[in-house]
């Protein structure tokens, strides 16, 4: 399917906006190790469901509260899943935003975030855990599909614990990868 710049930058924009929704609508009231256990377990849950393998990762303030790698999963989901959790923690945005704003520069100007790729991964998968009146407290990270499967497997899960169901934060499945 041939895309034409205008439009690309135009499906870019929209999913920005819905992600930017979603960043401020998935935020908790409190999180515990209990609150971790519960989302960590559902993120498995919702991988075998799919038939994918993924490993998963769950911090608050930069201590571990779930980790778990599905079997097929390889210790470069690890890396990514360092390299993404850097990169929200440095933004304080998801990091399917980063890369929405990553393609959008790409697009307008040519030029991408400047970022040492060692270390840095603005690539969908980590999701900021934004504690309501605090602002970013953690990470939420999942590695193993593409990127943008990765953040809408994360949001599922967060809008299904915070009974956010009947809202619309689905990404179109047509718009910018």
């Amino acid at each position: 399917m041939h895309v034409r710049k205008g439009e690309q930058i135009m499906n870019i924009e929209q999913d920005m906006e819905k992600v930017a929704l979603r960043e401020k609508r998935l935020q908790f009231k409190q999180f515990d190790a209990e609150t971790a256990w519960t989302i960590g377990s559902a993120l498995k849950a919702a991988a075998e469901k799919r038939h994918v393998a993924v490993a998963i990762d769950i911090q608050l303030n930069g201590h571990t509260l779930f980790s778990f790698s599905m079997p097929g999963t390889t210790p470069d989901n690890w890396d990514w899943i360092r390299r993404k959790r850097n990169t929200v923690l440095r933004f304080r945005r998801s990091s399917y935003a980063l890369r929405l704003k990553d393609e959008l520069a790409e697009s307008a100007s040519g030029k991408k975030m400047d970022l040492d790729e060692r270390e840095f991964a603005p690539h969908g998968g980590c999701f900021p855990l934004f504690l309501a009146g605090t602002g970013c407290v953690g990470t939420i990270t999942v590695s193993g599909l593409p990127g943008r499967e990765d953040h809408g497997l994360i949001v599922s899960v967060l809008q299904d614990y915070l009974h956010l169901q009947g809202e619309d934060l689905a990404l179109d499945p047509e718009s910018a990868a």
